[in-house]
């Protein structure tokens, strides 16, 4: 092909080019039309090569975290991808703008916490400025021949401002900028940052004792102690952060020098080696573009070491910079008036000149003497109010004072634990296991018995041992025990001691033989067959039994005038035919107190005061409306001591004994009492004990069943020394129980 055939054929091809992209166009555009947003989007991007439209990326700007995740890509990117000098201007305008934005928010925040996230955007402004300084060198070094403009025009600006001319003039400002961020600003915030982490590190443990004092106290609730937890959590972690963000500080400094240095040397090398520029004109023009970038990046640098000084150095201030400063400043009206007087002596010294110091001395003068009046009257103002309402301030300090009658009130329940046992209540993860099951006991005890438990206090006590804690029932000690809330209580359910390595025990509850181990030999515990509870638990159960034992004493009398108005209409009209006119809420009180006193259920309060309106007819003694009430709850009763098989153990009273009993009950009617020889009371004892016992070893538990009028002597008897033992009369046994003898005494 020869030369003269060459633009014709490129011609030829640039044309049909063009016809071909019209005629594509057309298309196109008569097309979209009949497309919908959702089509041209997909279109768009297919005709792209699969690049996002501007629409696309709008769309990403406006979630916060793709936000976010493109700017520090594209911060990443610019480590790599050379930058042209108009994107370069506005990245640097974006590093300044952020600098200034940061500087103005560490001056108006009340506390350091609420810019928790200043380490964070330490380091994304750290490797912005970075960034920068990597593209910048690398068009100082490619075009810094072609003139001081080759960087961008905000490079060439500082450069020419700072220098006027003369690049020493600029070096040595670039340097005196790096000795003060890098010497003055961060050496002293990182120091304040390191003091400020190690103190508040090593006050932790003695703030979170403070807090679980106050809420053990009562002086906070739960949800401020959680709060004021929170907040110390995040002040430490935020000190800690700030130590080792302002490192971040110091090593930009660092590189910043390093930079400039190899940006001049290696930039002249480059011109004169390379671009054939003199040396003179290549120390000129590269060390104007150097010294220029640097100060481009430390400003920035300086500005936000200054915020970072600004935040960690403001602990113990509250409130704005400026109102802070100002209130501490012009607090003393003497400081004041000493520095105006200074001044105005340093202005009447001869070459000193005089306008600027007798300005700023009559200008401390006027503030002292501002700040003197407005203390005066704040003065006299706390003086009048203290003068004219003493009676007021008398009666506001008698109601401040806690009332001695607040000392006779008892609490029904109440824990007291000592101080390695406070994880059980406040754990370090937020859970509150003791005060969970708690909640779960008084629910179930609830619908087992019939009535709502007394809340329970859960306090520390500094006078027991460190893993001790104190059931009180009515302030009164109902037992005790040991736990070790990071271990487990491991137990034979044959009540033999356990083969596993640990802190042998007695269970608090029912006095078997246990062991404490570490929660590793949890599992191997498990696998051999024994029973394995956590702390909380072995608390809840040794409070259950406690309970149990005690009803009879925690039913109020408010507590059952609470039970009679909850009662259905219907039932409602029986309470007010026998109440007050047969018998008082008081009389009601102690019939059901009996009745929990060995573990009857008050649940089914309407059959009751059915057979307390019958009982009522005859008697109005609470012993015998109770053994008339039981014969009506037979079905209960029976139902309660039945066996999963479905049929009631019982052991007989013989008729031995039972002669034996109705020959020793002296008095009639309500006033008969049980006055047997002493040996033979012994004699039954063991007769009891030893059979109850052997039926125990055969798997049952039996009830013992006597007639109808010995029933609660034999009962008074028993409670003694077994006192979990039923006691039922022949009339409590329901006509369709399944019975089963176990034996007989």
């Amino acid at each position: 092909m020869d030369a003269s055939a060459v633009p014709q054929f490129r011609n030829g091809g640039l044309a049909a080019a063009a016809q071909t992209f019209g005629a594509r166009g057309r298309q196109t555009r008569g097309d979209a039309a009949t497309m919908t947003d959702a089509t041209i989007g997909q279109g768009a991007a297919k005709s792209s090569g699969g690049i996002p439209s501007f629409s696309d990326i709008v769309t990403i700007l406006k979630r916060g975290d793709l936000a976010l995740a493109f700017g520090v890509l594209t911060i990443l990117v610019v480590l790599i991808l050379p930058l042209p000098s108009v994107v370069l201007d506005l990245f640097l305008a974006i590093s300044i703008t952020l600098s200034i934005l940061i500087l103005m928010t560490a001056l108006f925040i009340q506390a350091p916490l609420e810019f928790s996230a200043f380490p964070t955007i330490l380091l994304i402004s750290t490797m912005l400025r970075l960034s920068l300084n990597l593209a910048s060198t690398r068009l100082i070094l490619s075009h810094g021949h072609e003139g001081t403009a080759a960087a961008g025009h905000v490079i060439e600006a500082f450069g020419n401002f700072v220098m006027s001319g003369n690049f020493v003039i600029g070096i040595i400002v670039f340097c005196i900028l790096i000795i003060v961020n890098f010497v003055v600003i961060t050496k002293g915030s990182g120091r304040i940052a390191e003091v400020a982490a190690r103190f508040h590190l090593d006050a932790m443990p003695g703030k979170q004792m403070a807090i679980d004092a106050d809420l053990s106290a009562g002086l906070i609730d739960e949800k401020t102690a959680k709060e004021r937890r929170k907040a110390l959590e995040d002040e430490s972690g935020f000190f800690g952060a700030m130590d080792g963000a302002s490192k971040f500080v110091r090593g930009d400094a660092v590189a910043g020098l390093l930079v400039v240095f190899i940006n001049i040397i290696g930039g002249i090398i480059i011109g004169v080696a390379q671009q054939g520029l003199g040396f003179a004109e290549a120390a000129r023009s590269y060390t104007l573009l150097t010294v220029g970038d640097g100060l481009v990046t430390q400003v920035p640098a300086l500005i936000v070491s200054t915020a970072a000084g600004l935040l960690v150095s403001k602990a113990g201030v509250s409130g704005a910079a400026d109102k802070a400063l100002m209130k501490q400043l012009s607090g003393y009206p003497q400081a004041l008036g000493m520095s105006a007087g200074v001044m105005l002596v340093l202005a009447l010294l001869p070459g000193i000149p005089m306008i600027p110091f007798l300005a700023l001395g009559g200008g401390a003068a006027a503030l002292a003497w501002t700040s003197q009046k407005r203390n005066k009257a704040t003065v006299a103002e706390e003086a009048k109010a203290a003068a004219a309402a003493p009676a007021a301030a008398a009666a506001a300090a008698a109601a401040a004072e806690e009332p001695i009658s607040t000392a006779l009130k008892i609490d029904d329940l109440k824990i007291e634990l000592g101080y390695a046992l406070l994880p059980l209540v406040n754990g370090p993860d937020g859970t509150d296991r003791l005060t969970e099951q708690i909640k779960a006991l008084r629910r179930s005890l609830a619908i087992e018995m019939g009535f709502v438990m007394p809340a329970v206090r859960i306090l520390d006590n500094v006078q027991l041992e460190a893993n001790t804690y104190v059931i009180k029932i009515k302030e009164v000690d109902a037992g005790s025990g040991r736990v070790w809330p990071n271990q487990y209580m491991v137990m034979d359910p044959a009540g033999n001691q356990v083969g596993v390595p640990g802190i042998h025990t007695t269970e608090p509850t029912f006095g078997l033989p246990a062991t404490w181990v570490d929660a590793g030999l949890k599992e191997e515990a498990s696998l051999k067959g024994y029973t394995v509870v956590d702390a909380a638990t072995v608390m809840s159960t040794h409070l259950t039994e406690l309970l149990k034992n005690n009803m009879s004493d925690l039913l109020s009398y408010g507590e059952v005038q609470k039970l009679l108005k909850e009662l259905p209409k219907e039932q409602g009209e029986l309470v007010k035919d026998i109440v007050p006119s047969q018998i008082n809420i008081s009389g009601i009180q102690r019939v059901l107190q009996l009745l929990l006193a060995e573990r009857i259920s008050i649940r089914d309060l309407s059959t009751i005061l059915e057979g307390v309106a019958d009982a009522l007819a005859f008697s109005r003694n609470p012993a015998t409306i109770v053994e008339h009430v039981r014969a009506r709850l037979a079905r209960q009763i029976c139902a309660q001591n039945t066996t999963m098989n479905g049929y009631l153990p019982l052991i007989a009273l013989s008729a031995k004994w039972e002669q034996a009993f109705a020959e020793s009950l002296i008095g009639q009617g309500e006033e008969r009492s049980l006055a047997m020889q002493p040996s033979k009371l012994s004699e039954f004892m063991v007769a009891v004990r030893d059979k109850f016992e052997q039926a125990a070893r055969e798997g049952e538990a039996p009830v013992l069943v006597t007639s109808a009028a010995i029933r609660p002597f034999v009962r008074s008897l028993v409670e003694r020394f077994r006192s979990q033992t039923s006691v039922l009369s022949q009339a409590e046994i329901h006509p369709r129980a399944r019975l089963k003898t176990v034996g007989s005494i």
